[in-house]
């Protein structure tokens, strides 16, 4: 299934160096998903740019009434395979 207005940029240093302290794994790049989304984030496979992907932990959430623009959800990924 595609999901339209997910935007895709690559992790923070911190973020990749937090991510591999807590749980072994190297995140790449960090999506942002849109408001009003349902879709399961927590262990999911992802495809883009060619390859597959597999979201780490869990998603951060910002409180969607408080955040002015289309994204309220974040996740990031390590490559799969």
């Amino acid at each position: 299934m595609e999901i339209q207005n997910v935007l895709v940029s690559p992790s923070t240093t911190q973020d990749v160096i937090d991510q591999l302290s807590l749980t072994g794994k190297k995140v790449s790049y960090t999506l942002a998903i849109p408001k009003k989304d349902t879709h399961k984030w927590v262990n999911t496979k992802v495809k883009f740019y060619g390859e597959t992907w597999q979201t780490v932990g869990y998603p951060i959430e910002g409180i969607e009434e408080l955040i002015p623009l289309d994204w309220n959800k974040k996740v990031m990924v390590e490559r799969y395979g």
